[in-house]
């Protein structure tokens, strides 16, 4: 039935946008005439620097609740991690609110500290999102398949429910200082049936907050441990206490915490090499499906985890590692050197020679590493002679 809906409703939508695409302007307002939601929905669309110059690019989109509100500090907190590499450039989609509560709710609340009698639509704005506005933007723009949610407060909300209701739609979950105790606790007790009944859940969730006194820090407390304890694989959790922080600002306060956890460092940590070169494999698979395109692990970053399990007398794997290393990089002596540490380390003086020597004929005087190669090969060809002496 959804999938029915889903093709109505691109036949239906009307979009207009208040002007014409130009590199000059990576800011646009679009207006969606939604059948979904029956009125007209209006979305800040911010394209990364690198649309207009890198034609071929695709790019994961952050789809942000609260519009113009949250666009400023989460753009410019992702702009500043993305010239650092710590996050690939992403299209921001800002929803503008029309009646918050009734779209960001997915339940109709009945607590009498808070709003009595409104919510209730967040269904029906995840359809929107779903099956109108997720659809217009991957046919307007260079997207590729890893979409993030994020909201704050009763958007938090909205995103966990999201998260628990469509685990499919989105890739990373982001709920600043989520209203949990909103509509006798509803989200709450599903998202922890949800991640209790999963095995393995290959998505992310950043989750704070505040200084929020009981009982939503009650709430936001039995949330968060029940998510550390039931962790199923590949779910990550990043969860912040800002004590001193009130409600408004947690967004502002998580903001880099919250994306730069979300992508894999381009540089695979040494706390990811759990099982040698398949982990290798396995985390830069995950790190092209994050940034839309194949990414594999330089040459230097290979052998720094190389170099970690030779420090921690591991030759067996760190030797696995060095010869995927020349295998990805052939043509670079740094790659034989890095095997040949790990074979002198092992006291394999003959194998760890043959290796320098092939970094030898790779390298020319005075590239960077030449003497250490020298050296290396002195320091072999006295050990090995001094072997023989000893027979």
């Amino acid at each position: 039935m959804r999938y029915i809906l889903s093709a109505l409703s691109a036949i239906a939508l009307s979009i207009t946008s208040n002007a014409a695409f130009s590199c000059d302007n990576l800011e646009q307002i679009q207006s969606i005439s939604s059948k979904v939601l029956a009125e007209t929905r209006v979305v800040n669309i911010k394209l990364p620097n690198s649309y207009c110059s890198e034609q071929a690019k695709v790019y994961p989109v952050l789809y942000l609740l609260d519009g113009k509100e949250n666009l400023a500090v989460e753009s410019s907190m992702l702009d500043k991690l993305s010239r650092f590499g710590a996050v690939p450039e992403m299209i921001i989609v800002a929803i503008e609110n029309t009646d918050r509560a009734r779209d960001l709710a997915p339940t109709v609340n009945h607590d009498p500290r808070g709003p009595v009698g409104v919510g209730g639509g967040g269904d029906n704005f995840l359809d929107f999102i779903e099956l109108e506005l997720i659809p217009n933007i991957n046919k307007s723009y260079r997207t590729h398949d890893f979409k993030v949610f994020s909201g704050a407060s009763i958007g938090g909300l909205l995103v966990l429910h999201a998260m628990q209701s469509r685990p499919h739609l989105f890739q990373g979950h982001v709920a600043y200082s989520p209203a949990v105790w909103w509509g006798a606790q509803t989200t709450l007790s599903k998202v922890k049936a949800f991640i209790s009944k999963q095995t393995k859940f290959e998505n992310y969730l950043y989750i704070n907050i505040g200084s929020e006194p009981a009982p939503m820090r009650d709430y936001y407390d039995e949330l968060a441990t029940h998510l550390s304890l039931h962790k199923p694989t590949g779910f990550e959790l990043v969860a912040n206490t800002f004590n001193d922080v009130p409600h408004a600002m947690t967004s502002a306060a998580g903001s880099f915490n919250a994306y730069s956890n979300l992508f894999l460092p381009l540089n695979m940590p040494n706390s990811a090499l759990t099982e040698g070169v398949k982990s290798i494999k396995q985390y830069y698979e995950r790190v092209s499906e994050q940034r839309g395109k194949k990414t594999v692990a330089q040459e230097w970053v290979l052998r720094e985890l190389g170099y970690g399990l030779v420090n921690n007398k591991d030759f067996t794997q760190a030797i696995e590692v060095f010869k995927y290393n020349i295998e990805q990089y052939p043509n670079m002596a740094s790659a034989y050197n890095g095997l040949a540490y790990a074979f002198e380390q092992n006291k394999q003086f003959k194998q760890s020679l043959e290796q320098v020597n092939i970094a030898l004929k790779l390298a020319k005087k005075g590239d960077e590493g030449y003497e250490v190669y020298q050296n290396r090969k002195r320091r072999l060809v006295a050990a090995i002679n001094s072997k023989q002496n000893m027979l």
